[in-house]
């Protein structure tokens, strides 16, 4: 009889919960028995691993093989277990010293021919085995989200002979931190963008605040080209952000793309999008939309046009900054910290208020329309903003270009870092109970709020978020209190709340 112990990870959300993997050999009939909630991939495992260690030109017990994944109670699926099982049977045939496999988590699906295959998930197992205080061995394809760890023990291998070698102590395995290597995709310039002044400032102050925004305009106008750039006039992400915006990638499935590693996430889905496409899902839980675009922009194009049910589900995300997904066997919570912002036409032909007098909608059309949107999801939009046609001389090709990027970026960096300073986070996740200390308004500026409340019958949610708003204008100047044209701003920009400031159908 021969035991073997084998350290792993399981994917659980963006945890990576330590699995042990326990193989027996005893003697009896040949065959695989495996317990431990092993999914059907899992399971098939059986016969990768066999062919794989055959194609090493190592021995495949003849015996009675039971493999236990524990805890028991932790279902498990995918690829990942192939390495780990593979080397629990060699070491406990003696083909490997089993006290070798003591210091070590191992991961990666094996192909027949014994080559390693990249798995989901590697970064947060990597984290973990940091944290644990273990070397981990993770397939090549993997070296890239595994070398984040920055851990000078973490390894890359190309076959399952390369990870017996390094065992042995006969060909030591690469360094996956060594391989690391950052090269810096360009983004959009807001200097692409001519006219649209108004936009643009709202842009930047949605930026500086952390604001989500809603940019309401007829077709041609600009609203996803100023979408589009956001994330160039964005704070850079810390280490923390994004870390964690690498780990939801990690376990997506979509892959993790290092040339964008230290640039916030821009997600942007069809309208057609479902509510689990946004909010995650599946039979094992993978993270959505709203948690791909964490630490960054969503953008959601033709707002009005969405089905509502998959709107409603981003109210919850957008106050607590997390999504849990429940599944009958499964259940898993996502961050989903991120900044909407959305775009869509002022009626259903796109073309109310426009100049040419185009609209042929009758106002009840357009009532249905804007009735698409449910009253707390607009609630939860600090920054509504309508925007008109570009005029033939601002598309006029010498036209000057708008403000770049980098000098809008600046007054945005200067004014997050005064609010990080203040109060530990920007302006839009500043919780209520601290709204007292850091937005107090004048005589003056608390007459305005309630004449602004009163007109436009404002909910407490929204009055709260022009506090919040008017802080963040008052901080882009530079000013400690919030001044009676800071607070105004900010009113101004709660546009569908009231309806009469969108821009009339011209004659």
């Amino acid at each position: 009889m021969s035991l073997a112990l084998v350290h792993s990870r399981a994917r659980s959300g963006v945890q990576a919960p330590a699995v042990r993997v326990e193989v027996y050999l005893a003697a009896g009939l040949p065959v695989l028995n495996m317990v431990g909630l092993p999914e059907a991939a899992v399971r098939e495992s059986r016969d990768r691993v066999r062919a794989a260690i055959s194609c090493a030109q190592l021995e495949f017990p003849n015996r009675r093989i039971t493999v236990n994944l524990a805890p028991a109670d932790l279902p498990k699926d995918g690829g990942r277990f192939d390495l780990p099982l593979a080397l629990g049977i060699l070491a406990a045939n003696g083909a490997i010293d089993a006290r070798a496999l003591d210091e070590y988590e191992f991961i990666g699906e094996l192909a027949l021919t014994g080559e390693l295959r990249a798995v989901d998930g590697v970064l947060p197992a990597a984290l973990a085995a940091k944290q644990a205080g273990r070397r981990m061995i993770v397939p090549l394809g993997n070296a890239a989200e595994a070398g984040l760890a920055r851990s000078e023990h973490i390894y890359t291998a190309r076959t399952l002979m390369e990870v017996v070698h390094h065992l042995r102590g006969d060909r030591l395995l690469p360094n996956a931190a060594a391989q690391l290597e950052f090269i810096e995709a360009p983004m959009p310039d807001m200097a692409d963008v001519r006219g649209q002044h108004s936009a643009r400032r709202a842009l930047e102050v949605a930026a500086a605040g952390g604001h989500h925004l809603l940019l309401i305009g007829s077709p041609g106008c600009g609203k996803t080209l100023l979408a589009s750039r956001l994330p160039g006039i964005l704070p850079p992400a810390s280490d923390d952000e994004a870390m964690e915006a690498a780990a939801i990638a990690s376990v997506s499935g979509k892959g993790l793309d290092l040339t964008r590693f230290r640039q916030r996430p821009f997600r942007s889905p069809h309208h057609t999008a479902s509510a689990a496409a946004l909010a995650g899902g599946g039979t094992q839980p993978k993270p959505g939309e709203i948690s791909l675009a964490h630490q960054g922009v969503l953008f959601l194009d033709e707002l009005a046009e969405w089905d509502r049910k998959s709107l409603e589900v981003l109210r919850q995300p957008l106050e607590s900054g997390t999504v849990s997904i429940s599944r009958a066997a499964h259940s898993a919570e996502f961050p989903a910290r991120f900044q909407l912002v959305a775009a869509m036409n002022p009626c259903p032909c796109g073309w109310y208020g426009d100049a040419s007098g185009r609209c042929r909608c009758t106002p009840d059309a357009i009532e249905r329309y804007r009735g698409k949107l449910s009253g707390p999801l607009l609630d939860r939009i600090d920054i509504h903003l309508a925007m008109t046609r570009l005029s033939h001389e601002e598309l006029h090709l010498n036209a000057p270009l708008g403000e770049a990027s980098a000098d809008i970026r600046e007054r945005v960096v200067r004014a997050r870092h005064q609010q990080i300073g203040r109060q530990g986070v920007c302006n839009a996740h500043l919780p209520q109970g601290d709204l007292k200390a850091h937005c107090q308004l004048g005589d003056a500026g608390q007459d305005l709020l309630d004449k602004a409340m009163a007109t436009l019958q404002l909910s407490a949610r929204a009055t709260f978020r022009i506090l919040r708003v008017a802080r963040t204008i008052a901080d882009l100047a530079g000013s400690a209190d919030i001044g009676l044209p800071h607070l105004s701003e900010a009113i101004q920009y709660r546009q569908l709340d009231r309806a009469l400031a969108l821009p009339k159908r011209r004659s």
